[in-house]
């Protein structure tokens, strides 16, 4: 049974909008989100977040990133990841961890020139650092970020120039080495449409990085779009079942859906509806599937699951009649399976115009 034909019949009622709650009703691993540490003081974004109810999943935004952990070479701090992962230890939500290797927000002493063996030694240490002292608490970590212009070359980071795609390799097998209970995903945007020269790009990537002996357990999506320009279910579909042929898990990590024109009309609100039903049901969809906006688009935003008041938008109403018809129907079978879908909380108006998107 399609699930488009499922959706009429369900009414939704105030006390049963808990996403959490239906996506693993519906068969997915959680629904979750991404918090920055300068939300932590904002009490009415918190009380969302919070609520394992709503997500059952949380992120660090910025908090893991490299700039944040080992700013000067061989000093690390955890005190903004911390905060975080204090959050989900108290809620009892999962964390999800982000990100060990990116070329953005990157400390100016690594952007510096060095040869293979240097950068190696410094990637080493990083990880081993990082993702130990995290050691047990992440269900799963970004370990390399963005490695890919949308051409689908590989970016000029200063880890790729030292160590071409070995940087990548090794990446992999020192975090499996240092948290070998953690998923390792490779991360990366505009590789949600299929089929692209980016995702061809990622799929060679992956299976030379794999052949190479390194573990990779899954493929984050960032899935940042625009209202009415959003990949449709078959085109999101269609990636993820080339993905899920090399690896065990396929996630949609940061899912936003962004007007182009404010303030925004009914009409707006409900295409930015239909298109977030599109990528939660082709997570619903697809066996192996797991959903994260960007904070500087002028003249564009609302890209979220709620308004700038906290108040829930016609996405989120639309997303949980979605995920109650399929579990009313069983789409998914009644085993969990290793699948969820991540969103913002809030708009970027609010919380995120001053992060960085990952």
């Amino acid at each position: 049974m399609q699930l488009s034909t499922l959706l009429l019949a369900v009414v939704v009622s105030p006390a049963a909008c808990q996403l959490d709650k239906w996506a693993k009703a519906a068969g997915l691993k959680y629904f979750g989100t991404a918090v920055d540490n300068p939300s932590l003081n904002n009490q009415g974004y918190m009380k969302i977040a919070r609520d394992k109810d709503e997500f059952g999943q949380i992120t660090p935004a910025n908090g893991q990133k490299w700039s944040n952990t080992e700013s000067s070479q061989g000093r690390f701090g955890y005190g903004s990841g911390d905060a975080i992962a204090s959050v989900a230890k108290q809620t009892g939500q999962l964390l999800r961890c982000h990100t060990l290797v990116w070329y953005n927000q990157l400390p100016s002493w690594v952007s510096s020139n060095y040869n293979k063996d240097q950068m190696q030694r410094i990637i080493t240490t990083h990880i081993q650092n990082v993702a130990g002292h995290y050691k047990g608490q992440c269900y799963a970590w970004d370990v390399v970020n963005e490695a890919f212009e949308d051409d689908g070359k590989f970016r000029q980071s200063a880890m790729y120039r030292a160590m071409g795609v070995d940087y990548i390799t090794h990446s992999f097998k020192i975090a499996s080495q240092t948290d070998p209970g953690a998923k390792l995903y490779y991360n990366d945007f505009n590789i949600e449409r299929c089929c692209n020269a980016k995702i061809n790009a990622t799929i060679a990537m992956i299976k030379t990085v794999k052949a190479a002996g390194a573990p990779v357990d899954g493929i984050g999506m960032q899935g940042h779009s625009r209202v009415g320009k959003s990949p449709s279910k078959k085109e999101l579909m269609d990636t993820m079942a080339r993905f899920s042929e090399l690896v065990s898990e396929v996630a949609y990590t940061e899912v936003d859906i962004r007007h182009t024109k404010l303030p925004t009309s009914a009409a707006d609100r409900e295409q930015q509806a239909k298109d977030y039903l599109d990528v939660v049901g082709a997570c619903l969809e697809t066996p192996k599937c797991y959903s994260w906006i960007p904070g500087q688009y002028p003249g564009e935003g609302e890209a979220c699951l709620f308004d700038k008041s906290f108040n829930k938008k016609p996405a989120y109403t639309s997303i949980i009649s979605l995920l109650q018809s399929a579990a009313t129907a069983g789409i998914r079978s009644a085993t969990p399976i290793p699948a969820s879908v991540v969103a913002r909380t809030v708009t970027v108006a609010t919380t995120l115009a001053t992060a960085t998107a990952a």
